[in-house]
């Protein structure tokens, strides 16, 4: 015991009494400089500043994107848009063709034609279980969905349209 604390107390003399350690390389605490200003890359107003960039597949680990097993709702019973202050809810309500429809979203439709003549074109589309399930009243299948619509996309848009698969429906702009 005596021995091992000797050694121990005579390499913390050693190495206390080395000024150079603090100016060394071995030091950890030198591995880096210190922080410096640098221009950022990134704005100040980006909102999605701390998502990272995808490069869609092109990875040794990449996923393909999932297949879209959705469905467009079989009927579209009412649209309405209701104004408010940063722009406009689309609320849509649809009729499914059997029970247990899931997953409710507008899809957007982008087309040089829609952009042209200032049409704003979504397909209301569900997705259903694997397993088969019962038709049921039109009451057990309904389904609703909305979007929000900024303003700044809402000022070159004359008609809003929703497909689904049997019917459209439509507002127009006053």
């Amino acid at each position: 015991m005596k021995k091992s604390l000797s050694v121990l107390l005579a390499a913390a003399l050693t190495l206390s009494a080395c000024s150079a350690w603090r100016d060394s390389r071995v030091n950890p605490t030198n591995w880096f400089g210190s922080s410096t200003p640098t221009p950022s890359e990134v704005s100040v107003n980006d909102a999605n500043a701390l998502v990272p960039q995808t490069d869609d597949g092109v990875g040794l680990f990449s996923k393909k994107p999932p297949e879209d097993k959705s469905f467009p709702i079989a009927k579209i019973e009412e649209l309405r848009i209701d104004p408010i202050p940063n722009g406009a809810i689309v609320y849509t309500t649809g009729i499914a063709a059997r029970q247990g429809a899931y997953n409710a979203r507008l899809v957007r439709v982008e087309s040089e034609e829609n952009a042209k003549n200032g049409i704003l074109e979504f397909t209301f589309r569900v997705d259903y279980p694997s397993y088969a399930t019962s038709q049921g009243t039109e009451r057990s299948r309904r389904v609703s969905n909305a979007i929000n619509i900024s303003r700044d996309e809402l000022a070159n848009i004359r008609l809003v349209r929703v497909k689904g698969e049997q019917n459209a429906l439509e507002s127009r702009r006053r």
